[in-house]
């Protein structure tokens, strides 16, 4: 799986989760909590539907900063 695809499966998402966020902002660099203003609630939606798009299971609690590293955990663990 891309990291383009699942980049934009990520947008998406976000979308669903924050539906006032500006998706300009949503680049592979913004941070999570700055740029994209995501809290703990936020976090938590954003972990169960990351985990039912691509079905994997988040192993802990990985203390993503931007949405390369969400992009890049879920490269790591989908399996195809």
């Amino acid at each position: 799986m891309t990291q383009e695809y699942i980049y934009a499966k990520l947008q998406g998402i976000l979308a669903q989760i924050k539906p006032k966020m500006d998706p300009a902002k949503v680049s592979m660099d913004a941070s999570l909590t700055t740029d994209l203003a995501i809290d703990s609630l936020s976090t938590l939606l954003l972990s169960l539907a990351i985990e039912h798009e691509f079905n994997i299971v988040f192993e802990s609690q990985q203390p993503f900063q931007t949405v390369r590293e969400v992009v890049e955990y879920i490269q790591q663990h989908v399996k195809e």
